[in-house]
């Protein structure tokens, strides 16, 4: 007698349905079957699947909401000027500078040796720097790296001491 190659598949989600298990080998059969049986049918499976899509959509539009309101309430409390560019990037972009230069207070400051003077020179080089690509470009940067970025942003931005460039 051959091994059953329809089988009859009472899912989790509580439907049953009816698979063909004949590409599988035959002592394989069984144990996919009890496999099957553990999940949500192929319909519940998408169906779930949709819901989280959307709830993944709404949690991350929260998220970037919430991210924004503290980088704005940041760039408030620290004077820090708006930045230049689409609406899009400059959304993008205040959120990095908040980040970077947060995570780089915490790094150079509360957990390094560098005192508040030395930093607030540091806030003074973020306040020019208004271009939102810049930001997004720095935005995986190490936050030690900061002054050392401020730095190399502050000598492109002066002329070059050959006029011929």
């Amino acid at each position: 007698m051959a091994v059953k190659k329809i089988w009859s598949i009472d899912h989790a989600c509580g439907h049953t349905t009816e698979a063909d298990l004949s590409a599988r080998a035959a002592d394989r059969r069984a144990g996919y079957a009890r496999w099957l049986a553990s999940r949500d049918c192929s319909e519940c499976w998408r169906a779930s699947r949709e819901e989280d899509s959307e709830s993944k959509a709404e949690w991350l539009a929260k998220k970037r909401a919430e991210e924004a309101a503290k980088a704005e309430e940041w760039a408030e409390q620290y004077r820090m000027p708006p930045l230049d560019g689409s609406e899009r990037a400059v959304g993008w972009a205040t959120r990095c500078r908040h980040q970077l230069v947060a995570s780089a207070y915490t790094g150079l400051v509360l957990e390094g040796g560098m005192d508040e003077a030395e930093w607030e020179a540091i806030e003074e080089a973020v306040r020019p720097l208004t271009r939102a690509g810049w930001w997004i470009d720095n935005r995986d940067a190490d936050p030690s790296d900061l002054p050392e970025l401020l730095e190399a942003a502050g000598e492109a931005d002066r002329p070059s001491e050959n006029p011929h460039f």
